[in-house]
């Protein structure tokens, strides 16, 4: 009898100890399938989620929400955000001049996101979320000094002391090598880790890249206008020149601003501004893109958006930031990891893509 109980006692103490083996490998395999969800941004030591979500739309009133903001976009923005870290998604994209006090009845983007993370962080104190932001290189804003001047005022509206990734918006016309220099004098000031530029041509990402260096501080990533229909990165040297230098390509607009999800139709084409870019000619044309889109997700159990944002992450070196302004989307853009397109349908995707005449990219892109 006290055979059976010792070895009961055992029996239940070698149970227990393998539930604590089994929950401690558990914790350990979703620890690092968070790691494997990640990327190092370019050559910084920053690791950050495959895609991240971009911020532009939160709080503006000049491009985005028919030109004004309510409290019921407000919730729904908050909901996206939140519906993103459920998801995994934790790298987001926002920039001083999203949301301008220049735009009637606009809320800073940067504004909204420092609140976001703020209530998030006093349910979930561990939370890691990775910021990042840019400076808007306005014609009076002169040498290194108003870079650096330009991120606190950031890291005041985010209530941060400091942000993951700090890029130049656009680049200035003229300047450049000082708002350079204040990127490196950010890094160097410990008020952020990781720096980039944004809508740099192939020489200024170059000159940035060498200017950056000769500093020891490697130059994380150019983020540009790139998507299924609009592939001027692979034709302009930027995505080569970013794979040979080992910076990260961060593709903004890469649903092509709800165009290529098959929301949006000959007959039903985006409302604003999108409207006289996606015109009802151009939605003719890119039918038989969206069908093809719509039939390959089909097989895969996807939506099309979740097809042409895997189509990006196919390409290598890149992180789409689709822009969410709910929580519904994103989700739907989650959907875009953890599978892949097979080469042939990469392949025949750009092709098709190939016979639609693109639409007009930023202009800075060409300065």
């Amino acid at each position: 009898m006290a055979l059976q109980v010792s070895t009961a006692g055992f029996s239940l103490f070698h149970q227990r100890r393998v539930q604590r083996i089994r929950a401690v490998a558990s914790e350990e395999f979703a620890s690092l399938k968070t790691q494997e969800d990640k990327v190092k941004l370019g050559g910084s030591d920053l690791k950050v989620t495959k895609l991240g979500i971009g911020a532009w739309s939160w709080g503006d009133t000049s491009y985005w929400n028919n030109f004004e903001w309510d409290d019921r976009k407000l919730k729904a923005a908050n909901s996206a955000f939140n519906a993103s870290i459920d998801c995994g998604i934790t790298l987001f994209d926002t920039a001083e001049v999203y949301g301008s006090r220049l735009s009637f009845g606009a809320i800073n983007s940067e504004t909204l996101l420092g609140r976001f993370i703020k209530e998030r962080k006093a349910k979930v104190p561990e939370l890691e979320v990775a910021v990042a932001t840019k400076f808007a290189a306005l014609p009076w804003r002169l040498g290194r000094g108003s870079v650096v001047a330009a991120l606190k005022d950031s890291l005041c509206r985010l209530g941060l002391s400091s942000v993951d990734l700090y890029q130049l918006h656009w680049p200035g016309i003229w300047g450049n090598e000082g708002y350079i220099d204040g990127l490196g004098d950010a890094v160097e000031q410990g008020l952020v880790k990781s720096v980039g530029v944004s809508n740099y041509n192939e020489k200024r990402l170059r000159d940035a890249y060498k200017q950056l260096k000769i500093r020891g501080i490697p130059l994380a990533s150019n983020q540009v206008n790139y998507s299924l229909i609009y592939r001027a990165p692979e034709e302009n040297g930027v995505k080569a020149a970013c794979d040979e230098l080992g910076i990260t390509l961060i593709a903004y607009s890469p649903i092509a601003q709800g165009v290529l999800t098959g929301k949006y139709t000959p007959q039903n084409p985006p409302s604003g501004p999108r409207g006289r870019i996606y015109t009802p000619d151009f939605l003719t044309k890119l039918q038989p893109v969206l069908n093809r889109i719509m039939e390959i997700g089909q097989s895969y159990g996807r939506t099309p958006t979740q097809v042409v944002l895997n189509w990006l992450i196919a390409q290598e070196n890149v992180i789409p930031i689709p822009g969410a302004k709910t929580a519904e989307q994103a989700k739907d853009f989650a959907g875009a990891l953890g599978w892949r397109l097979t080469n042939e349908e990469i392949v025949e995707l750009r092709s098709l893509a190939s016979e639609v005449k693109p639409v007009i990219g930023f202009p800075v892109e060409n300065l």
